[in-house]
Formats: C-alpha cells, structure tokens, sequence
C-alpha cells in the first residue's frame, strides 16, 4: 500500500491517503517483525517491533524529569515484579507501544513527571530524544511521539514508600 508519487497534492491516492500526509504503519507491537528496505542487493534488513519498543522507552527515561513509565496497572505489576526472586525487574517496555512498518514507525508513551518539571519542555526533549534515538539505530522514519502523562510524582511520596523502621519488642 505505498502512495502514488504521480499524484497532485491534495488528492487522494490508491491507499485512501491524501498525499504529501504521512501515513501510520500497517503492523502493530505485537505482529510480524518489521521489514526495513534496504536499497542493497545484498541482503534485508528486519528489525522487530520489540526492538523498537525497547529503544524508545530507553531514549524517554534518558531525560530528566521523566520518573517512571506506563499507567498505574503496569507500574503495580512492575513492582511486584521486583519483589519477586529471580524476577526480570523493570521492564523497558513497561509504558511504551509502537506501530512500526517497512520504513516508518510510531511510538506512544505512558509517562510519570517527576513534580516541578514542565510537562511542556519535558515532552519535547523526550520526544526528540526517542527520534533521535529510534532514527539512528533502526534508520526507521518515526512519524510520531505520542506522549500521555499518566501522573505526577511528588516528593512527599517517596517518604510514604520507604518503610519506617520498627521498634524491636525485645532488647
């Protein structure tokens, strides 16, 4: 479904897009991996979603400000997970979906603003950082970064999540 080049601006072509508008990948997170066309007769390249998905939550907990990624349900599961022996920790997907297709990807994120960062300067660098990030290590155009911030965390609650020590009974 690629877009006729021939076509005047404005008009809308065999795939039901208008061109000169950027069109959204065809395959999702969790489907086949993604084809990258490479223009050499030696070989393709094929880069999975997940690979993706891993870079651009690396790239969003680079900046400064974000303090942890994904809604409130992933980070519970998240911090269960911690909890548990042998357990794979944080996960570096937890907040992150991507659509990625042969040349494109789209990423959206899931974040936690750590309290007196503006939200505003705060997505700009973190959507900078993950095309930066996603573009050079995939050569995948990223079309999109679409950024939801879930909460704000605040000081006061790190001294509600670390333990109180308990007085011992015995002496």
């Amino acid at each position: 479904m690629a877009q006729n080049s021939d076509a005047p601006t404005g008009q809308t072509t065999q795939s039901g897009t208008q061109s000169g508008e950027r069109r959204i990948p065809d395959t999702r997170t969790g489907g086949s991996p993604a084809r990258h066309s490479d223009d050499d007769s030696q070989g393709k390249t094929t880069i999975a979603a997940s690979v993706v998905q891993k870079i651009g939550g690396m790239a969003a907990r680079e900046v400064s400000g974000v303090y942890a990624m994904g809604g409130g349900v992933s980070r519970a599961f998240g911090a269960l997970r911690d909890r548990i022996p042998g357990g794979s920790g944080t996960s570096s997907t937890a907040g992150v979906q991507v659509e990625v297709g042969e040349k494109q990807a789209a990423v959206d994120l899931d974040l936690v603003v750590e309290y007196g960062a503006s939200i505003v300067e705060l997505s700009r660098a973190v959507r900078r950082n993950v095309i930066t990030a996603v573009e050079r290590m995939t050569g995948l155009d990223v079309i999109e970064v679409n950024i939801v911030v879930n909460d704000i965390h605040l000081p006061s609650d790190d001294e509600e999540e670390t333990p109180q020590p308990t007085q011992s009974r015995v002496e």
